[in-house]
């Protein structure tokens, strides 16, 4: 049995923001891994073009390298069609009956999660473990939202006392697109497969997040 975190995300591309916070989840809670889940069709970013997932996932896997406790999973990546949250928690705990697994998000997502499908199977499927992030939208404050969501579902809900790194992956496609440097925000790795890739080459003026 393992205690083990789930960073899910698109990853385009993976940055240094989400492996500090996957590392503060692994070090504050005592996780026994965190496993880094690209999703394959975010239903939510459809406005978009999402880079090809084996360059997605390459990224992530350079990024965890030689990072104790940090999983790369394939988990959704592998599933055709829409990845949903709800649905990929229920799998797992079906695929792995054996283990505790933990979600870990932004603020910006807790803010967000009821407009997500099917949001009580969310935050009544495993702990949520949430870390302050920047959000434009008008909000309550943090543990405000925490208090409603924990009355509202019962939600286990459970801060992350971590440093805010102001750095979102749409910045950094935007950074690339307009030929500026990148290496303060991703790892090396990362930095040199975008190069080599030619990745966000064509979307300098790109804003989505």
């Amino acid at each position: 049995m393992a205690e083990i975190g789930i960073m899910g995300g698109t990853f385009d591309p993976i940055h240094n923001g989400h492996l500090m916070l996957g590392r503060q989840a692994y070090d504050e809670y005592g996780l026994d891994f965190v496993w880094f889940m690209p999703s394959g069709q975010p239903p939510h970013k459809k406005n978009r073009a999402v880079t090809d997932k084996a360059d997605r996932c390459a990224m992530v896997r350079l990024a965890l390298e030689g990072q104790p406790g940090f999983v790369f999973s394939e988990f959704e990546v592998s599933r055709d069609g829409n990845t949903y949250t709800a649905r990929t928690l229920a799998l797992l705990k079906e695929a792995y009956p054996d283990h505790t697994f933990h979600y870990i998000i932004g603020a910006d997502s807790l803010y967000e999660i009821e407009t997500w499908y099917h949001p009580e199977s969310v935050l009544t499927g495993v702990p949520l473990l949430v870390a302050g992030r920047e959000y434009d939208g008008e909000h309550a404050a943090l543990p405000e939202q925490i208090a409603y969501l924990r009355r509202k579902y019962g939600a286990s809900i459970r801060v992350l006392h971590c440093l805010e790194m102001d750095v979102s992956s749409a910045d950094i496609r935007r950074a690339v697109g307009e030929g500026q440097d990148i290496s303060r925000f991703v790892p090396k790795a990362v930095e040199a497969y975008i190069r080599s890739r030619s990745l966000y080459q064509s979307r300098p003026n790109e804003r989505q997040p």
